[in-house]
């Protein structure tokens, strides 16, 4: 064989070895848990990016949502401890604290623990696909983890809705006993009102196809609903807000601004409380954190 020939034939080898690593999916890495009490899964590389510095406020700041905080507290306390625990869904009206109140669960959690074994791991909607191979980084570990995902729904011809309806109590395995899953979403069956009336109008048979599509939501145990706040609860968020950061402003004054900012912005929510205390901090010359 010519050395000519030999070369091309060995480029030819390297570009099929280059286009064989894109296709085979990368050696999930092995995670270091105690490099951090939250994460975030990186689906690209398969790996769990720690994450240091975790965007939350604690859960005492969370008003309006008694109920639905004592039950969730409640649930994750069990899960901590190493007792059984149910999937959980917080749906409902936006900004509301749903993201808010898991996060500040899981910290209120792991702190009266102590034992730093319980770890919140976030994991994108669009990543939902690779949630198996992430349960199999989890399931043969000391570690208890609350798999976390925000604004989980689901669009027309999605089908990943089924690996989601698998990983949380389908298939051989199941879930593995130190996981719970967590997520947030304005819709309380996860999926379009109008994907599942189109369903129960196409189908051979209208109520198993729907039967299919709401079951996704059955596998959460605990439903959460979150519901639009009264004035007096969304005053009382502002007011919460102001006494945590020391705020200056007359409680009249404080009132009548907070009600007037809401109504510029058509909603009343914890949300729209903490922008406008942002608001307040920012004329007072304050920073918050």
């Amino acid at each position: 064989m010519e050395r000519d020939d030999v070369a091309a034939l060995v480029a030819r080898l390297d570009r099929l070895a280059n286009a064989m690593e894109k296709i085979v999916p990368p050696t999930p890495q092995a995670p270091e848990f105690g490099a951090a009490d939250c994460f975030v899964w990186n689906a690209d590389s398969l790996a769990l990016d720690p994450v240091t510095r975790v965007s939350r406020i604690g859960i005492d700041l969370i008003r309006g949502v008694d109920r639905v905080r004592d039950i969730l507290l409640d649930n994750t306390l069990r899960f901590a401890s190493g007792a059984a625990a149910n999937n959980v869904l917080l749906w409902g009206a936006r900004g509301m604290g749903k993201s808010s109140l898991v996060k500040a669960a899981h910290a209120d959690a792991a702190g009266r623990v102590g034992d730093d074994t319980l770890k919140l791991i976030e994991i994108h909607r669009e990543d939902i696909d690779t949630l198996p191979r992430l349960l199999g980084l989890l399931k043969d570990t000391p570690f208890r983890f609350i798999l976390f995902c925000d604004d989980l729904s689901f669009d027309h011809d999605d089908t990943s809705y089924k690996s989601l309806k698998a990983a949380l109590e389908g298939g051989v395995e199941g879930r593995p006993e130190n996981v719970v899953f967590y997520a947030t979403s304005n819709r309380r069956h996860l999926l379009p009102r109008d994907m599942i009336e189109n369903e129960r109008s196409t189908a051979i048979n209208p109520s198993e196809a729907v039967e299919e599509k709401v079951s996704l939501s059955d596998r959460f145990g605990l439903w959460l609903g979150f519901h639009k706040c009264s004035q007096d609860d969304y005053l009382a968020m502002v007011d919460g807000y102001a006494a945590h950061f020391d705020l200056a402003v007359e409680r009249d004054k404080l009132h009548r601004d907070a009600l007037e900012w809401a109504t510029t912005r058509g909603a009343r929510s914890g949300r729209v409380a903490w922008q406008f205390i942002q608001d307040v901090a920012g004329r007072l010359g304050r920073r918050l954190g």
